[in-house]
Formats: C-alpha cells, sequence, structure tokens
C-alpha cells in the first residue's frame, strides 16, 4: 500500500521557518513534489525533487526561500522553508510521481499525502 505521511507544519509568525518532512512507503517514485493550496486558490506547485540524481525543481515564487532535500535511507523528502511570508499560509501536500518527471500541474501526480496546515502571521 502507498503511503505519503506529511509533518511538520503549524503556526509561524512572518520571516519565521518550517521544516516539512514526507515519508514515503509501498514502493519507489521517480519524482516527489510538494503543492500547496490556499483557501479559495488552485492547488499550486511548489517544487520537486527527482529522487534519481536528487535534482530539485522550484516555483519562481519560492526559489532562495524554500528547499527541498531528502534522507534516503528514510524515503523521505523534507521541504524547508525560510522567510515565511504571510501569503504562503496554506495546505502543503506531499506527491508523487511514479515516473521521473516533474510536471508543474497538480494533476499530472498519482499519490498524495494528506496535507498538512501551514499558517504564517503577520
Amino acid at each position: 500500500q502507498v503511503q505519503l505521511h506529511e509533518s511538520g507544519g503549524g503556526l509561524v509568525q512572518a520571516g519565521g521557518s518550517l521544516r516539512l518532512s514526507c515519508a514515503a512507503s509501498g514502493r519507489a517514485f521517480g519524482t516527489m513534489a510538494w503543492f500547496r493550496q490556499a483557501p479559495g486558490k488552485e492547488r499550486e506547485f511548489v517544487g520537486a525533487m527527482r529522487w534519481t540524481g536528487g535534482s530539485t525543481y522550484y516555483a519562481d515564487s519560492m526559489k532562495g526561500r524554500f528547499t527541498i532535500s531528502r534522507d534516503l535511507a528514510k524515503n523521505t523528502v523534507y521541504l524547508q522553508m525560510n522567510s515565511l511570508k504571510p501569503e504562503d499560509t496554506a495546505v502543503y501536500y506531499c506527491t508523487a510521481h511514479t515516473l521521473g518527471m516533474v510536471p508543474r500541474d497538480w494533476y499530472s501526480y498519482n499519490y498524495w499525502g494528506q496535507g498538512t496546515q501551514v499558517t504564517v502571521s503577520s
């Protein structure tokens, strides 16, 4: 059974940092990615990592503030978020693609975690 389990969300003040974790189990994936969805908005690409090689990709608005890393032994991917802004408030989802592709549209991904809430106060 494929499972993606996120953790690490919470409430933080503007300018602060959070690190989200996503533990994957059940099968191997080609790409692990993060999306977010704010109330009333479309699910938005945050960034992704190809599992083979570890190449990372980010949405332009997250470059320089967000960093994706991984722990191969734990089959876990992380999203380090720095210099957080109120507009980063959203539910953050971990997702996986079976192939090593990096689509930026949410409907191309095969598996999803339950999401974790990130709230940034001003």
